[in-house]
């Protein structure tokens, strides 16, 4: 490819509203083109990173025996009505009416109509296994779209699902896909990390995530690196750090803390140690009737160490709160503590009320909390002497780094990362709810065992700059450059040396197959090296006037500290044997 031939649009400047690098840098390299909130051309640049993101996708997904099909981005409401999520799935599912006033749904995964494919035509045990991928646009109406790719509202997805007769064959479905991510990821030359990850709206019982390692990530990943154990924070446990309780050794005493609220506070003005006081969350949970009215609340009193933070996706499978609950409002605080936050603890509330420990408190002696009066906390507080046990002892505290590892091997350690695969075993969860059976051997009907399998194409991109970026630009790895080699001619268009040059190392270089661009446009040495290196092209070639009678040309790897000189008629052996791709 000649640059005189295709499109780049660099910009010196990031826009205003881009926030994260990967979103400045894509908008500076002319690789996406904003065009509404969330919503973005892929400009020629960036599809073609796209593309190569697809390709090995595709590649992965065929060999590991999955069948490529393409469903629409529109969807029949019906369907979506038949497992609940029509309603349950909330304002992130863009709902519009045709013209006859039917309902749709622009679809932001295809779980339901794949399973409403299975279920017409895998009709016996004799049509299984089989996996279904397609790679497709999917839209949520995300609240607050941001950071360019990472959190748009329209994108590219890779989703497969898989159908087998029983849960021993669907966890070989399951195996097959991880071990397919494990080799997409490793050929897109990322640094990542597989994690046991929570199950969240898409359901089901086994889930792992592939995160991209970078700062930048939303997602904190904890990982033991004396073991194989990993897991997003969400679901990472958390094992408890007083092994046994001891003997209460202090008395129960209120203790003035005028206008301290917060456990930190509370452990200065003491001169005690954080992790002696104990923090209280209060949730409820509303019974309702049929018509939705809510006919009993309940209150919940959860307690964590004061050094803790709550894990809400861990609050949430406690036994009476896994349908739902909702934080405490400040009159329902008033009426159950006769306090206001900040002085709340377990001791004496003014209602009966449910209480949840955190493992690591259930153990804890002589600890600090709040004393349901404004102004004052207790002091020496323990279990069985002051109040009564735990309704529930259950993990619900995030980790923290130095925390001992689950699997007793070493200690936790956390880094940052960015979700870009995660693989689901669904079980019946779908084929329930739409009866997607098929016949067995006797002839009788049985629920179809299946799993879900995504990769966020788009996100990809993004997440890669994250890793792979420095003050001049991106860094792609090879697999995904939109171009693997860029030659730099110095007046090209003035020399004619330097013109024939260049175009036999493009032709050669062609003809092996590798992207390689030739920029032909005739620009300043720095104009010209500063574009390619923003754009993040790998391997350059450097022909100039003086190095040919030298018989020399320069090279320089995109994370090399400074350029090679190489034979003039060796160079195309030299780039071939840098390239990793």
């Amino acid at each position: 490819m000649k640059a005189s031939q295709f499109f780049i649009s660099t910009l010196k400047e990031a826009p205003a509203d881009a926030e994260v690098v990967s979103h400045k840098l894509m908008m500076r390299a002319g690789m996406i083109k904003r065009l509404g909130a969330g919503i973005y051309s892929y400009m020629p640049m960036g599809l073609r990173v796209i593309r190569k993101v697809e390709a090995i996708i595709r590649d992965e997904m065929n060999r590991a025996g999955a069948v490529e099909l393409l469903m629409p981005v529109v969807q029949p409401a019906e369907l979506w009505q038949e497992t609940g999520r029509f309603e349950k799935m909330g304002p992130e599912l863009l709902r519009v009416k045709d013209r006859h006033d039917r309902d749709f749904v622009v679809q932001p995964t295809s779980e339901e109509v794949i399973t409403d494919i299975a279920r017409q035509e895998l009709r016996s045990y004799r049509a299984l296994p089989k996996n279904f991928y397609h790679i497709q646009t999917k839209f949520r109406d995300e609240r607050r779209p941001r950071f360019g790719l990472m959190r748009g509202r329209e994108f590219t997805m890779k989703d497969a699902y898989s159908f087998d007769r029983d849960e021993d064959s669907a966890g070989k479905s399951y195996d097959a896909m991880y071990t397919a991510y494990v080799r997409i990821f490793e050929r897109m030359g990322l640094t990542f990390r597989a994690v046991a990850a929570d199950t969240g709206a898409i359901g089901g019982d086994r889930s792992h995530e592939f995160q991209v390692i970078a700062d930048t990530g939303e997602d904190a990943i904890v990982y033991c690196p004396e073991s194989d154990y990993a897991a997003n924070i969400e679901l990472a446990e958390a094992v408890p750090l007083i092994a046994q309780r001891a003997v209460p050794a202090q008395p129960l005493v209120k203790t003035p803390t005028p206008a301290k609220s917060t456990c930190e506070d509370v452990a200065a003005l003491l001169g005690v140690s954080l992790d002696t006081t104990v923090k209280s969350l209060v949730l409820a949970t509303d019974e309702k009737n049929p018509a939705g009215d809510v006919v009993k609340t309940i209150v919940w009193l959860l307690l964590v160490r004061g050094d803790h933070s709550l894990n809400e996706v861990k609050a949430g499978k406690v036994p009476g709160l896994k349908d739902g609950y909702r934080f405490a409002t400040a009159s329902e605080i008033e009426e159950y503590f006769g306090s206001k936050p900040g002085y709340l603890g377990p001791i004496d509330p003014k209602k009966p009320l449910k209480i949840v420990a955190d493992r690591t408190v259930a153990n804890m002696s002589d600890f600090i909390c709040g004393a349901n009066e404004g102004d004052f906390h207790m002091t020496g507080v323990n279990w069985g002497r002051d109040l009564t046990e735990p309704d529930v002892v259950a993990d619900i505290r995030n980790v923290v780094e130095g925390d001992l590892s689950p699997d007793g091997k070493g200690k936790l350690a956390i880094q940052r990362g960015i979700e870009v695969g995660h693989v689901f075993f669904l079980g019946t969860k779908y084929s329930k709810d739409m009866n997607a059976t098929y016949l067995d051997e006797t002839g009788k009907p049985q629920l179809m065992q299946m799993g879900c399998y995504g990769i966020g194409v788009t996100r990809i991109v993004g997440a890669a700059i994250e890793q792979n970026h420095d003050e001049r630009g991106i860094i792609w790895p090879d697999a995904l450059a939109p171009f693997t080699v860029v030659i730099c001619p110095i007046g090209y268009d003035r020399s004619a040396e330097v013109r024939a040059a260049a175009d036999r190392l493009h032709d050669e270089l062609q003809a092996k197959g590798i992207d390689v661009m030739l920029d032909n446009r005739g620009e300043r040495p720095g104009a010209m090296f500063a574009d390619w290196e923003l754009v993040g092209v790998p391997h350059r070639v450097v022909i100039s006037d003086r190095g040919l009678k030298e018989g020399k040309v320069e090279y320089q790897g995109r994370r090399d500290a400074q350029a090679v000189t190489v034979g003039a008629d060796n160079i195309k052996a030299f780039v071939i044997s840098k390239l990793s791709i």
